[in-house]
């Protein structure tokens, strides 16, 4: 009997050490692909922290292929797990609710108010894909707790269940329905609501006052984008070639997340990537808005090599065409539409495939007479804000850019 255990034990530690050095190598595979530049704040912490996500992301996989779950659900469930907070401060009221059928979270600062106050609609990043209310339940207390000012958090339909427009719908549906009630019931001036998001949830924000815009609608009274995605058509900007491997976020990874967002052809990765979903006519029209030398100097001496323009592929152009279209790529928007946008912050990180996004939205709206305040991280990484108050995973540059956002929030 004792021998039967002591093989039912052996066997179990030969699996478990088999799983735990599958997962290990995997995780180093992932590691060996990835890249920190000097520059990057505390690079040690950083590669703890994407070797924490990579796990996470293995695990998944492993349980998706046994069978368990999918491997979406499990990075979501975890991160959902990890990062709920419980204890709700004193100065807040916080609740649970639905506007026009969508999830939200409302943070209501308990405080008595001379007159009426602000308002900020959130929406959370995750590619479209992860994010919740929950995951950032500490960034939206915070924000509403500083700045006096009711937050509303947005948990809208994610992918890939559910695929574009659903996730802008969503964000539409509880903006309208909060501005109708903003006022009566939670004593907020319509006319001081703005909306905002970090990386997909500023790619939503900017997609919502464009939508605004088109139906002639009355506008948030500003835009706070948080690193956003903010355009599909060229993926080899400066700041995709010089960070395509620095984590949190991968070149290859974003065109991952658009695809899923779109139509979740991933099939079709590296011809985006390569840029075969741009006709020529189309290309040569956004270089004005997309080229290089609307950047300025110091974001191009890190290196890039000019992508020449090249023959795309009329099948990818296709199936892709929505993926140019402002809703989805708000960079791309006509002149007189951007020139209506709201008074607009932007947040860059030097180190983020997506920083070049944001600068050149920002010197679009700069062009067209809109104000911009723009706070760049320069040892920042794409989702530093995110761990402005994570015990020891914090990183002050995170938490400074925060205060920046408040800042903003107050002026409004």
């Amino acid at each position: 009997m004792e021998l039967g255990v002591a093989i039912i034990i052996l066997c179990f530690a030969a699996v478990f050490a088999a799983f735990m050095l599958l997962v290990f190598g995997l995780i180093y595979a992932e590691f060996s692909n990835s890249e920190i530049p000097l520059g990057v704040a505390q690079p040690g912490k950083l590669r703890l922290i994407h070797g924490l996500l990579v796990g996470i992301a293995v695990l998944g996989r492993i349980f998706q292929n046994m069978g368990l779950c999918t491997q979406v659900g499990f990075t979501r469930w975890v991160s959902n797990t990890l990062l709920r907070t419980s204890k709700v401060p004193p100065q807040l009221l916080i609740k649970d609710l639905t506007f026009a059928g969508v999830p939200v979270r409302v943070y209501q600062p308990k405080a008595p108010s001379s007159g009426h106050r602000r308002g900020l609609l959130y929406f959370h990043g995750g590619g479209w894909m992860l994010g919740s209310i929950d995951t950032y339940d500490d960034l939206c207390r915070y924000i509403a707790k500083e700045s006096a000012t009711v937050v509303v958090s947005v948990g809208y339909r994610l992918s890939p269940e559910h695929r574009y427009p659903a996730q802008l719908d969503d964000c539409l549906a509880a903006t309208s329905h909060f501005l109708e009630v903003a006022e009566a019931d939670y004593g907020v001036d319509p006319r001081k609501v703005a909306v905002g998001g970090d990386s997909a949830g500023g790619n939503l924000s900017a997609a919502l006052c464009h939508r605004f815009v088109e139906n002639d609608l009355p506008l948030p009274c500003a835009q706070i984008l948080i690193y956003p995605v903010l355009q599909m058509a060229d993926f080899n900007l400066p700041s995709y070639q010089q960070n395509q491997y620095v984590p949190l976020l991968y070149r290859t990874r974003m065109g991952f997340y658009y695809l899923h967002y779109l139509n979740g052809d991933t099939s079709l990765l590296e011809d985006v990537l390569d840029g075969r979903h741009v006709p020529v006519e189309l290309e040569l029209k956004y270089r004005k808005w997309l080229g290089p030398d609307n950047l300025p100097p110091e974001f191009k001496t890190r290196g890039f090599t000019p992508r020449a323009v090249t023959a795309h592929d009329e099948e990818v152009y296709d199936i892709m065409k929505d993926a140019l279209e402002p809703s989805v790529s708000p960079l791309l928007a006509s002149d007189t539409v951007l020139c209506k946008m709201p008074p607009t912050f932007i947040l860059t990180c030097e180190f983020d495939v997506l920083r070049d996004d944001g600068i050149l939205f920002k010197k679009r709206l700069d062009d067209l007479g809109v104000p911009v305040t723009w706070w760049h991280v320069q040892d920042g990484f794409h989702g530093i804000v995110s761990f402005f108050d994570k015990g020891w995973l914090t990183y002050p540059s995170g938490k400074l850019a925060l205060d920046h956002i408040v800042s903003f929030v107050k002026t409004l």
